[in-house]
């Protein structure tokens, strides 16, 4: 699988989303620009915007924000390895995305720790604490 990145290539945003491996269904990745996380040169788009390379992307999934180049576009979804050929990452960007990660390694969420409902031992210790 050979990726273009001649200037005239495009691709569908959604499957280029997939192919680029930033969602691991189409289905998903269509769902993310439908719900308007996904920016192509500073605008919302829909599903049928077609990229090329020298695009800008702004991606908001996965709690993470990327901002990307477009450097081509491949005819299939293939390894890992192929993917990240198909995009730069803006250095604000990466420098945003580290700095996320380490403040959430720091100050973990108290909510994310929760499942579901209380059990019967969590809400005897929620009536302790009330007093």
């Amino acid at each position: 699988m050979n990726p273009s990145y001649e200037d005239d290539a495009r691709q569908r945003i959604d499957k280029w989303l997939w192919c680029a491996r930033f969602f691991k269904t189409r289905s998903l990745a269509a769902e993310a620009v439908e719900r308007g996380r996904v920016e192509v040169n500073g605008q919302p788009c829909k599903n049928s915007r077609e990229v090329k390379p020298g695009d800008r992307i702004r991606i908001d999934a996965h709690q993470q924000r990327w901002e990307l180049v477009v450097k081509g576009v491949a005819p299939a979804r293939g390894p890992a390895s192929v993917a990240q050929t198909l995009y730069e990452e803006t250095e604000e960007s990466r420098t945003r995305r580290a700095a996320e990660a380490e403040r959430r390694r720091l100050h973990v969420e108290p909510a994310s720790q929760l499942q579901g409902r209380p059990t019967k031992r969590d809400r005897r210790r929620i009536e302790e604490l009330k007093g």
